[in-house]
């Protein structure tokens, strides 16, 4: 029965019970808990009920153990699915969060939750009807979105989140969460989890120890706001609690984020997980607790229900949940306690139907068809064609019929990758940009040559170039359940190829795994290639000589350059220790020899050059090792782009032949010499599967550029504070004083838009009411084009308050000529200011409102008015 002990079905409930022996499985088959017909409340109390103390502990892992006798399956909690489902398998891949909300589109958001949350339900019902064992990233409840202010661009996880702003924030997870948990009285089609709470925005390298000190002014302007919304309007059912300490208490052991905010005022009533290993920092990096036992208890006296704590792809010993068991021993935690935490957990696991026949659950039923489907795929062209932003444009877009050679540069333009971005599938067509560039246009011809060899991305080495000892194709390849390859191993098998991902298919359940490959790796042709392994606790020899040795963060690969002759057998291996997998690619990247001047003559026949460059989630991410200038730990050093790629478009510009730069990227990018001399930009961020041929269809002219910036692009970090200060003064649109490069809200279109005055439901206005918004826009050029329609607000000169705000947008689509009339509520929270007590209140005073296509004063079209708010009111937090 070994397959039903790890299922989490009902088909395995009713496993387990027959496996409980005939009386105990008759008793337990009619408990309240099992019927259907009982309110949820019922069913969870009456299964608390029936637990003892361990089997209690055991359920507060992100590895639930099962409790065979009384037909409990285990589950694991822990999925991601941060822009389509991650680290599991094939499924569709839409633009990285940053891309995502330079749509300014929650109508489309919500659609793609409602996707991704209909994949996730697909591979779930697969596995089920398999039998039931699901592993890491196979369940339901799935630890996305990132909801965190993107406050400053150095921090290598801000491609995860949609910006720098609090209100566009809100409004894109809240459709993000409404589409992803479905409309379903009863059920959820999945359950999401608004992460990180709170105040978590790098450094990467200290987040496991620092403490965050941070005004009640910037928590309730800046990092609460978006959390607030996602619990009161979107109702998500699930939060996830930082790693960092905030004034003192661990994250994951704050009163005032925990207890005061999410729980007692905004009335949260789902569960708290932790960051994974979050409980144990606060022991072991914050040194809050003396032993484990009294983290575990006063997190979950917080109100922390569930612990991430194991990686493994299976469950594995009591340890994951002895500091609960040992905390309920010591007294630390009464019974009562640990019984409302498992109310939350069992109440989340009963509305995703797990304990109901899969008949009476609507998403049970999803067609498997709905995997990779064409709509889904359409989708992710539609997010990556909205998420364009066109930063400069001095004519040379769209792409004229004239030109008839095309020479395409920069090291990105060929790689599958960097559409990608982080925390992604794996998408079955993927598009990069070469492709779309080919496709848009078929009747010029393309050159291509990546002009540097710098972020050239490694591909998996291909079964035809491994071999074994005996000569045959593949890799000998062992696995052992024990640390230090002791003994024989318990598996050994060929591998094709070294692409292994422990997320998808463990090999043995364990914790513990030790991995090995062995045999000979052969050149197809003579050269410099770069060769590597990207996975965590891993070593590669070639010949006998130790090339690469990744650390425990290690996930991307990691490359050393050998000069290989074609034909001659190499002898390689690799060794895994345990560590966050197994997870592990051999792979490698052939040098190109001269590159740059090989770019340099391509353009010189070219009519235009078009430059793909930036950077890539190799370079910025969470918590990785980076060995390169600008880069440290994830984060960034310098907003500048990097000099090898810099260099390259100096080299090529310097033909004279126009160019257009597409930057791939997560963050903002200091691309001051570019704005300077190349002929137009275009942002395509991390674009997801379809994100190349989004590339071409803008550059063509098929897709007219409507993406507008959810982040400030500055012009270096010289105009920054320190990174690890958390203050807002100085940073983003609402705090910055000096002149950005690029404003956040600014985009260029192919056409021209025209605003007229909004009209205002009142020039004067008590505190406390709502104001009504008319403006009517129109499309004043000679294509048709969207418009994102943003209303700021300025407000009086009182403390607290930002330079101006963000408090409304929409997303028109109008034909050449026509005009539009777009209407706003301003409800009071969205008249509001915050003190430097940090009270929210509607200040009176004067107010400007802005209504256009970007900021005040940045040159965007627009139109302003004014008004007068009588009085002050102060609003719940």
């Amino acid at each position: 029965m070994r397959r039903s002990l790890l299922g989490s079905s009902f088909l395995t409930t009713l496993s387990l019970l027959a496996c409980a022996g005939a009386a105990d499985a008759q008793g337990v088959a009619k408990a309240p808990w099992l019927d259907p017909s009982l309110p949820v409340e019922k069913r969870v109390d009456d299964l608390i009920s029936r637990m003892t103390p361990e089997e209690k502990a055991s359920q507060l892992s992100n590895q639930s153990r099962a409790i065979p006798r009384l037909g409990v399956p285990a589950y694991n909690w822990w999925s991601e699915a941060l822009h389509g489902v991650a680290r599991n398998g094939y499924a569709t891949v839409f633009p990285e969060p940053v891309g995502l909300a330079a749509t300014f589109d929650p109508a489309a958001i919500k659609e793609m939750g409602v996707a991704i949350g209909t994949e996730a339900r697909v591979k779930f019902n697969i596995v089920e009807r398999a039998g039931g064992e699901h592993h890491i990233y196979q369940g339901l409840d799935f630890w996305s979105p990132n909801i965190n202010i993107f406050r400053d661009p150095r921090w290598g996880r801000g491609q995860e989140t949609y910006g720098e702003d609090p209100y566009l924030t809100g409004k894109m997870g809240t459709a993000f969460v409404q589409g992803m948990q479905g409309d379903d009285p009863r059920y959820y089609r999945v359950i999401a989890t608004a992460k990180h709470f709170a105040v978590h925005s790098g450094p990467e390298s200290t987040r496991h120890e620092a403490d965050v000190t941070v005004s009640k002014h910037d928590q309730e302007d800046t990092y609460l706001p978006a959390f607030r919304e996602l619990v009161t309007e979107g109702k998500v059912a699930s939060v996830m609690c930082a790693y960092n300490r905030i004034n003192g208490q661990p994250a994951c052991a704050s009163d005032f984020l925990l207890t005061d905010q999410l729980r007692d005022r905004w009335g949260f009533t789902g569960y708290v997980v932790s960051d994974c290993d979050a409980i144990a920092d606060i022991q072991r990096g914050h040194h809050f607790t003396k032993t484990l036992a009294e983290a575990a208890a006063v997190s979950l006296k917080h109100g922390v229900d569930n612990d991430c704590n194991s990686f493994s792809g299976t469950p594995g010993g009591p340890a994951l949940y002895q500091l609960y068991q040992d905390a309920m021993t010591q007294g630390l935690v009464t019974q009562q306690e640990v019984d409302t935490t498992l109310r939350r957990l069992f109440t989340a696991r009963m509305r995703l139907g797990m304990f109901d026949p899969p008949a009476s659950v609507p998403y049970a039923q999803v067609s498997d068809d709905q995997l990779n489907s064409p709509a889904h795929r359409a989708l992710a062209l539609k997010l990556a064609n909205e998420s364009m932003v066109l930063l400069k444009n001095n004519g040379v877009l769209p792409v004229k019929p004239s030109v008839k050679t095309i020479a395409v540069i920069g090291p990105l333009a060929d790689q599958v990758d960097v559409l990608l971005g982080n925390y992604n599938g794996q998408p079955i067509h993927p598009v990069t940009a070469l492709d779309g560039i080919r496709a848009a246009f078929p009747n010029a011809k393309i050159v291509y040559e990546p002009g540097t060899n710098f972020l050239r991305a490694a591909t998996t080495i291909p079964a035809t170039a491994l071999s074994g000892l005996d000569g045959q194709p593949g890799l000998k390849a062992e696995f052992w359940a024990k640390p230090d390859f002791a003994g024989a191993p318990q598996v050994t098998r060929t591998d094709a190829i070294v692409n292994l991902d422990g997320d998808m298919a463990p090999v043995l359940d364990s914790e513990t795994l030790s991995s090995r490959w062995t045999g000979f790796i052969t050149a197809p042709e003579t050269g410099e290639y770069e060769i590597g392994i990207g996975g965590p606790n891993a070593k590669l020899w070639v010949d006998g000589t130790l090339m690469v040795e990744n650390d425990a963060q290690q996930r991307k690969p990691q490359m050393k350059t050998m000069h290989v002759e074609k034909g001659h057998r190499y002898a390689i291996r690799i060794d895994q220790a345990p560590g966050k997998g197994p997870v592990m690619r051999l792979v490698w990247n052939p040098v190109v020899q001269d590159p740059l001047n090989r770019a340099v003559a391509a353009a010189k026949t070219a009519d235009l050059v078009i430059a793909v460059a930036g950077i890539s989630s190799a370079l910025e991410g969470e918590e990785m090792k980076v060995d390169v200038p600008g880069f440290q730990g994830g984060d960034r050093t310098s907003l500048d782009m990097p000099a090898d790629e810099e260099n390259l478009l100096k080299a090529v510009k310097a033909t004279g032949k126009p160019m257009a730069l597409v930057l791939m990227n997560g963050s903002a990018l200091s691309v001051n010499w570019a704005a300077a001399n190349v002929d137009a930009i275009l942002d395509a961020w991390y674009p997801g599967e379809q994100g190349g041929a989004a590339i071409g269809q803008t550059l063509a002219g098929v897709n007219n550029p409507s993406g507008r910036l959810p982040v400030t692009f500055y012009t270096g970090v010289g105009e920054l504070p320190p990174f690890d200060d958390y203050a807002m003064k100085g940073r983003t649109y609402r705090y910055f004083a000096g002149k950005p490069l690029y404003a956040f809200g600014h985009g260029l279109s192919y056409t021209r838009f025209a605003y007229a005055a909004p009209k205002l439901s009142t020039a004067k206005l008590k505190a406390g009411g709502t104001l009504g918004v008319d403006a009517t826009v129109r499309n004043a050029g000679t294509v048709a084009g969207d418009e994102v329609v943003q209303l700021y607000l300025g407000f009086p000169k009182v403390s607290g308050a930002p330079i101006r705000a963000m408090r409304g947008f929409t997303r028109v689509h109008l034909a050449p000529g026509e005009s539009r009339k777009v209407h706003f509520d301003l409800s009071p929270r969205d008249l509001s200011s915050v003190t430097e007590a940090g009270d929210r209140v509607v200040a009176a005073g004067g107010y400007t409102l802005t209504v256009g296509g970007g900021q005040p004063g940045t040159g965007a079209a627009g139109a302003s008015a004014t008004f007068a708010i009588e009085g002050t009111s102060k609003l719940a937090e």
